[in-house]
């Protein structure tokens, strides 16, 4: 399946490269490589998983349009996705979103519907919606052919790993529902089976390490109020969990003080915009390096869609010594 995805995403999907830096191998204690899905259109990996989906819809049902629910990185890669098919696109955003995320999927067509995080049902709310105007709900990671989308981003891995000479590694993955971290475990259990993938977690939102350790499902105590919005869900997928308990190793949990250092360190030594959420797994490598394993660690910048204000608070951490 993730094989068919990347069929239909070629001519369409940013093969995003993988970088290094010295400054930052320094801090790690070894040697870090970094997979920029900030640099993918509209600024996440969330467009190969939107791409994947709508692509594969039976071209009757897709006319009809899509529903989306996210609070923004899911929300513009399915809005973008139907923009290019031509088709309309429903997205179900909490009203604390980044304004910047809401802007952006407004911009790229689609119909914005905000709804409140703490008292209502976003999958309530949209399933209402899907009946009432005959949409096609594309989940944002409990859906197969989204973790396919995503799993193409490991099938990038795998081959720019060979090409770097890496065999051996902890790939660290930027985890929420848990799309983006089952389809690169699918796809590098295929293709290179000695990277092995790590969830990565802010502090108070670690549902998937916790779910990894006791083996069930753990859910965070609540949904909202972290900076790191695009990674905040109550607890693992139904179909992501079996597939990340299989596969994946302990998960690596932050402080939000790490994340923001992490912001600043992409920035300054790749030159990258990285939001909160897509910097955690670069945050657990740079600074819980006690924890991984190996010369070698590669990580996920899974998006860059931050708002101003959130970002020069990540820069004003670095000072002029930093390295």
């Amino acid at each position: 399946m993730i094989d068919a995805a990347a069929e239909r995403l070629k001519g369409h999907v940013r093969r995003t490269p993988l970088l290094s830096s010295p400054f930052l191998n320094d801090i790690a204690g070894r040697r870090v490589w970094v997979k920029p899905e900030c640099l993918q259109h509209t600024g996440s990996f969330k467009f190969r998983g939107g791409w994947s989906a709508v692509s594969a819809l039976d071209a009757d049902i897709r006319s009809r349009g899509v529903l989306g629910f996210s609070s923004g990185n899911h929300a513009q890669g399915v809005a973008y996705a139907a923009r290019e098919h031509g088709i309309p696109a429903v997205i179900v955003m909490p009203s604390d979103a980044p304004a910047l995320k809401i802007a952006n999927t407004r911009a790229l067509g689609a119909e914005v519907i905000l709804y409140d995080r703490g008292g209502e049902s976003r999958e309530a709310i949209g399933e209402k919606l899907s009946r009432d105007r005959g949409l096609t709900l594309i989940k944002p990671y409990d859906e197969p052919q989204v973790i396919a989308g995503q799993g193409t981003t490991g099938l990038e891995i795998a081959e720019q790993a060979a090409e770097a000479g890496v065999e051996q590694a902890d790939v660290l993955v930027c985890c929420g529902g848990g799309g983006l971290t089952a389809g690169i475990a699918l796809a590098l259990e295929a293709r290179a089976p000695g990277l092995r993938v790590r969830p990565a977690e802010p502090e108070g939102f670690d549902d998937t390490a916790r779910s990894l350790a006791s083996g069930r499902h753990e859910v965070n105590q609540t949904e909202s109020g972290g900076l790191c919005d695009a990674i905040l869900t109550p607890t693992p997928g139904q179909i992501t969990f079996p597939v990340l308990k299989r596969l994946c190793g302990p998960g690596l949990v932050v402080s939000e003080a790490e994340v923001l250092d992490a912001m600043a360190l992409a920035f300054r030594r790749l030159k990258l915009v990285a939001e909160p959420g897509g910097a955690v797994a670069l945050a657990a490598a740079l600074f819980h390096g006690g924890q991984i394993e190996g010369e070698d660690v590669i990580v996920t910048i899974s998006g860059g869609n931050v708002d101003e204000a959130v970002f020069a608070r990540a820069l004003a951490r670095l000072g002029k010594e930093d390295v």
